[in-house]
């Protein structure tokens, strides 16, 4: 029995129902008001640690609604497919687990907000795409509901985006790239860094194997 398992035992009933619904129903109400409405709630739904330190508590949590998926022509969709890929999930975990999963990540970005001055919930949603890439990589999809594909794809192009961005970024922005993948770390990075090693360790194999071979 792992950690996890032994959280579930003793805390289980504390897992909060319909999370991500919450969370995506209030990322587009959230974004819909901005669009139509004042722009200007932007401005105070943002995690800044000047202005929580100020008194302004109340963005240790708003900062998940704020928009991820404005600025895209499929931004709409995109907010969908994360529904889709939350609920599914919630259904292989239950409540506990999805909730303990998105705290952890919440948790890394209130870390990584208080050492560099802010941070932003997008590491919190892709961690659930990375999640559901490694429960289920062989899950055909369709790409903006027209061209069909495999979320393991789909993984590795956003980890390749996520590289690019750790790479080109400051120690702030690296710092907030990982602390908000905090809950896909704790829940698959064992399983991540055994793949990893066998990966490799296979690879050496293989060319050792034809580097005997290629002697004769």
């Amino acid at each position: 029995m792992n950690w996890i398992d032994k959280l579930e035992r003793r805390f289980g009933r504390y897992g909060i129902p319909h999370l991500v619904n919450g969370l995506i129903i209030g990322q587009l109400a959230v974004g819909l008001f901005i669009l139509i409405i004042n722009w200007k709630l932007a401005l105070f739904l943002s995690l800044d640690r000047a202005a929580v330190l100020s008194g302004q508590v109340w963005r240790l949590v708003t900062f998940l609604f704020q928009p991820i998926w404005l600025g895209s022509v499929l931004g709409i969709l995109n907010l969908f497919f994360y529904f889709w890929i939350g609920n599914s999930l919630t259904r292989a975990w239950g409540d506990f687990r999805i909730t303990l999963y998105l705290a952890l990540g919440v948790l890394g970005a209130w870390i990584s907000a208080f050492i560099t001055g802010g941070a932003s919930a997008s590491g919190i949603y892709l961690s659930m795409l990375f999640a559901y890439c490694w429960m289920w990589p062989n899950q055909g999809a369709l790409l903006w509901g027209i061209i069909p594909f495999k979320m393991k794809y789909l993984g590795w192009f956003e980890l390749a985006v996520w590289v690019w961005e750790f790479v080109r970024g400051g120690m702030d922005t690296r710092l907030s790239l990982v602390l908000g993948l905090a809950g896909f770390l704790a829940f698959f990075g064992r399983e991540v860094f055994d793949w990893c090693k066998d990966t490799i360790l296979g690879y050496k194999r293989r060319r050792d194997w034809q580097n005997r071979n290629n002697r004769w």
